[in-house]
């Protein structure tokens, strides 16, 4: 089956989680500049959650550019990952509106973290797919970025409830991580 619905799916539920995510932000009811104080948390909340969004959207484009076709197991790895994403504009929300709680941080990155579980599951699956000598399989390789992303999730969730700072400096990080290009599936269909 072609993989063509299944981009534009995923491209129109990435582009609504976005479209929610800036909704949620309220517009200050005063003119001076103070009156944004108050929404600071939120927009910095956004700011780190646009980024995430941003980085799933890419990489999943790319992977799905390397991959050959879906199948049903494809489809349902696929709305997994879809759901997780899905719920980054609660937690978002939850987090800047209560001003970085450690109950919030720790929900937010339990999110990160089980989207970026599902994403290693869509990513296996379409391996599984194509084969072991497939270019996607090529492109993906061992995925150390992927692995150490969950395991920075996984001590950054209960660092929440020590430090919530340190626990929201780890999620940055991890973006920061992921926004330095990774030329791997390029450089394969490149070859």
């Amino acid at each position: 089956m072609g993989k063509a619905r299944l981009e534009a799916f995923s491209d129109g539920v990435i582009a609504v989680i976005i479209t929610i995510m800036v909704l949620e932000m309220k517009v200050p009811h005063g003119v001076e500049l103070a009156a944004l104080e108050p929404v600071v948390p939120v927009f910095v909340c956004y700011a780190l959650s646009f980024v995430y969004v941003a980085i799933y959207w890419n990489n999943h484009h790319h992977m799905l550019h390397a991959a050959g076709a879906v199948d049903g197991a494809i489809l349902w790895a696929n709305l997994h990952l879809l759901f997780w994403l899905s719920l980054i504009p609660f937690v978002t929300g939850w987090m800047g509106e209560n001003h970085f709680a450690p109950l919030p941080v720790a929900m937010y990155g339990a999110v990160l973290l089980l989207s970026a579980i599902s994403y290693y599951i869509l990513s296996r699956t379409l391996i599984r797919h194509d084969g072991g000598k497939s270019r996607i399989a090529q492109a993906l390789g061992s995925d150390f970025k992927g692995r150490i992303s969950v395991v920075m999730y996984a001590i950054a969730i209960p660092l929440s409830f020590v430090s919530r700072w340190v626990a929201v400096a780890l999620y940055a990080a991890v973006a920061a991580m992921w926004l330095v290009p990774d030329r791997r599936i390029e450089r394969t269909l490149s070859e």
